[in-house]
């Protein structure tokens, strides 16, 4: 007879778990993501053309008046927000930032991407912030981009008129990087706005009210309503282009440059602090 022997059974090995997604995978998804909008690049070029097209218009149109009057009775420092950074171009600007910035995260909600992305990455307010972070970069480098050729390009026409200054002529600087942080700023606030709202149209909307028509509804000749005013983007933009003191005889209250700049920090700021805080709370 043989004798039976018994086979002790085997451990299973453990579950091998998933590493955590690093801060810099979220980056690289979420740029691959924005690159993957077929109308971003088109969209950017096209308002980085605009921009700087109303400018050279708004340069040649003082240029020629200039050439007709024979002697400007203006001072050169005058052309600067007019000519380098017009209405125009820079409204248009900040309604094509904030609404791709919102694009970024609505797009996701209409397609059902976000429900792989949230499966994929549990912490939806690390996602929310790398959105964030590649909205501001690209943004940055365009609105920098868009800055500097609105203002070589004015400045060249206006050369030929001797109206035209230089980067190191007081307030200059200061215009130019407000300018270049104005689309980072509009995005962000449409970013914020896409994670509270979630729906394509109405989201729009609302950047472009919040961003354009709001700060028209309040004058500037109550102070509260000034002060509500002051601390829209588009206020505090045309305050800090603006390279002369204010008129004190001007029965209007006029933003402060230092007042500008925390409206330019406070707006992102509180709306990206919004949307991590909603997206954390909420199912999706």
């Amino acid at each position: 007879m043989t004798a039976s022997t018994s086979v002790p059974p085997t451990a299973s090995p453990p579950p091998v778990s998933e590493p955590a997604a690093r801060f810099r995978d979220l980056l690289a998804s979420e740029w691959i993501k924005m690159r993957s909008l077929r109308s971003t690049p088109w969209t950017i070029t096209l308002t980085t053309l605009f921009v700087i097209g109303s400018a050279a218009v708004a340069a040649l149109a003082d240029y020629n008046k200039l050439a007709g009057s024979g002697a400007s009775t203006r001072e050169p420092r005058d052309f600067l927000p007019f000519d380098a950074y017009p209405a125009a171009g820079y409204l248009t600007l900040m309604l094509v930032a904030g609404s791709i910035g919102a694009v970024t995260v609505v797009s996701e909600y209409s397609s059902g991407l976000i429900r792989t992305t949230t499966v994929a990455v549990p912490a939806r307010g690390s996602v929310v912030l790398a959105k964030a972070a590649v909205t501001a970069a690209l943004w940055t480098v365009v609105g920098t981009a868009i800055a500097t050729g609105s203002f070589l390009v004015s400045q060249a026409i206006l050369n030929g008129r001797h109206a035209g200054v230089p980067i190191t002529h007081p307030g200059v600087l200061r215009a130019l990087v407000a300018s270049a942080l104005l689309a980072p700023v509009c995005a962000l606030i449409g970013l914020g706005l896409g994670v509270l709202i979630r729906h394509s149209a109405t989201t729009v909307l609302t950047v472009a009210f919040t961003l354009l028509m709001l700060p028209t509804i309040f004058s500037r000749s109550e102070r509260w309503s000034a002060d509500i005013n002051h601390a829209m983007p588009v206020t505090a933009w045309r305050r800090l282009v603006q390279n002369w003191p204010p008129d004190p005889e001007s029965l209007a209250y006029t933003a402060t440059v230092p007042g500008s700049w925390i409206v330019y920090v406070l707006w992102p700021l509180i709306a990206v602090a919004l949307a991590v805080a909603v997206v954390r709370r909420r199912d999706v």
